[in-house]
């Protein structure tokens, strides 16, 4: 599969809080810490991090600042160096990504993350419908309930009243007795 500039953002972020660009992961025991094999690690290239400069002698830099292009002008700085390995390697992009299937492959692969885009655009609406009914169906419920609660403090209040009267009642007969 070839990555082009496109698909290449999620690659552009910075995973770890270090100054190095390299780092290399083992797995181990979690509480003795002894690593399970010596057969299997994990490399980890921060291309971000990357030196600004690099000169033809480092083979990993080289590669390395050819996945990190962004533009034609940093393929023409890789160029620059003379690096025959470079040279081959941004020739071959260069004749890959100029071809009619290529171009079609590209169409393609940009209609399907449009196509994705708006259908996690349509279900997020479809989503935000249904919390928006459930939320209007518990507004409803919580009013119901309010206005049960409402009728029956309004009856406990016309109790009260009734007993109050009843009291100032005996109250006053009491006092002609």
């Amino acid at each position: 599969m070839i990555f082009t500039l496109k698909d290449r953002a999620q690659y552009d972020r910075i995973e770890f809080d270090c100054a190095e660009f390299y780092s290399e992961f083992q797995a181990l025991e979690v509480t003795r810490h002894t690593p399970l094999t010596d057969k299997m690690s994990l490399h980890y290239f921060e291309l971000p991090k990357l030196p600004k400069t690099i000169s033809k002698d480092s083979e990993l830099l080289l590669w390395l600042s050819l996945f990190n292009a962004n533009t034609e002008e940093d393929f023409k700085r890789l160029e620059a160096l003379e690096a025959p390995d470079m040279e081959q390697a941004i020739s071959a992009y260069r004749h890959i990504t100029a071809t009619d299937e290529f171009k079609e492959i590209e169409r393609i692969r940009s209609r399907a993350r449009h196509n994705e885009a708006a259908a996690l655009r349509h279900a997020t609406e479809i989503e935000r419908e249904k919390w928006q009914v459930i939320v209007a169906e518990k507004d409803a419920e919580n009013q119901i309930a309010l206005a049960e609660k409402d009728t029956a403090l309004a009856e406990k209040d016309a109790e009260n009243e009734m007993l109050r009267r009843q009291i100032a009642e005996l109250q006053a007969k009491m006092k002609e007795d």
